[in-house]
């Protein structure tokens, strides 16, 4: 009696992210748990390197759906592939990547975060959880755990639940919902965890820096979410126009001001929605140049 139901469970979640795969939303399977499927042998502890599309550029090309959000698609021949037919047999929901879709994803973990989000947020789709709600806004941004009691931010490198389409108007990402991500106080992920926050940029490496931390993240996630916008076409001018905003900012500093960092966040936004990594770092590097009067 259980395979028969392990076949119709797994249809139905192949089939909503086919759904979700046809109208530009990257997909994958997570278990019952909610969490991705692990590593294959080849690709535990990230031995291959990772994905290309994960922050630090890899070689991977492992055709099962390993290092979780990285590995989430819309491309119909990877996800009905017999590569992926395991994971969909004992997939529990259907996964997304929110940046990758170009949205972000408020997660409110309760009835405290909601009444909070209510109070403070401005009205977007809402998706019902087990717990509380997801709030789903218009842009993408850099993803935070914790960013208070209750609330994470999943957008860029990261993935989310598809509990269904929610109810209401989609909106645009605001500043309240950005601004979020300045007062983060992050923690490490669990080792076994794929879907990391990326580090910050560390006022420990810009010892020259003027600005303050939060001046520096505001600018940097904009640059982001106009880069995560262009799933289609035009990541690479982004990320150019990015870092060449970005680095003018620092031109009266007397240095240095950790534009390394920054630049790898860009560049790892940019390949992300698909832009090859060599070209991606092209661009943040003319960019950065530009503004710093260097020759590219």
């Amino acid at each position: 009696m259980t395979q028969p139901t392990l076949i119709r469970r797994d249809g139905r979640h192949l089939a909503t992210a086919l759904h979700l795969a046809a109208g530009h939303v990257p997909v994958l399977p997570l278990r019952t748990g909610k969490g991705p499927f692990g590593n294959c042998p080849d690709c535990v502890s990230n031995a291959c390197g990772g994905r290309p599309n994960m922050k630090t550029p890899g070689p991977c090309v492992c055709p099962r759906p390993c290092h979780a959000w990285a590995a989430a698609t819309i491309d119909p021949r990877v996800l009905t592939s017999p590569a992926w037919a395991t994971a969909w047999r004992g997939a529990g929901v259907v996964g997304y990547h929110p940046g990758g879709a170009g949205v972000t994803v408020v997660d409110l973990d309760d009835a405290d975060a909601v009444a909070w989000a209510r109070t403070t947020l401005p009205p977007t789709r809402v998706v019902a959880t087990t717990r509380g709600e997801h709030w789903i806004y218009r842009g993408a941004m850099r993803s935070a755990n914790k960013v208070r009691p209750g609330v994470d931010i999943k957008s860029a490198m990261s993935y989310a639940r598809w509990l269904g389409p929610g109810t209401g108007p989609m909106t645009p990402l605001p500043p309240a919902v950005l601004t979020l991500v300045e007062r983060e106080e992050s923690t490490p992920a669990r080792a076994a965890v794929d879907s990391s926050t990326p580090t910050r940029w560390d006022r420990s490496v810009a010892t020259g820096c003027r600005h303050t931390p939060a001046f520096v993240w505001a600018g940097l996630d904009t640059g982001i979410g106009r880069i995560m916008a262009c799933r289609e076409q035009g990541a690479g001018t982004a990320a150019y126009g990015a870092a060449r905003f970005l680095a003018a900012r620092h031109t009266a500093c007397p240095g240095p001001c950790g534009l390394d960092a920054l630049a790898e966040e860009l560049i790892a936004a940019a390949i992300a929605v698909g832009v090859p990594a060599p070209y991606a770092r092209r661009c943040v590097t003319n960019g950065m140049n530009a503004a710093l009067g260097a020759v590219a």
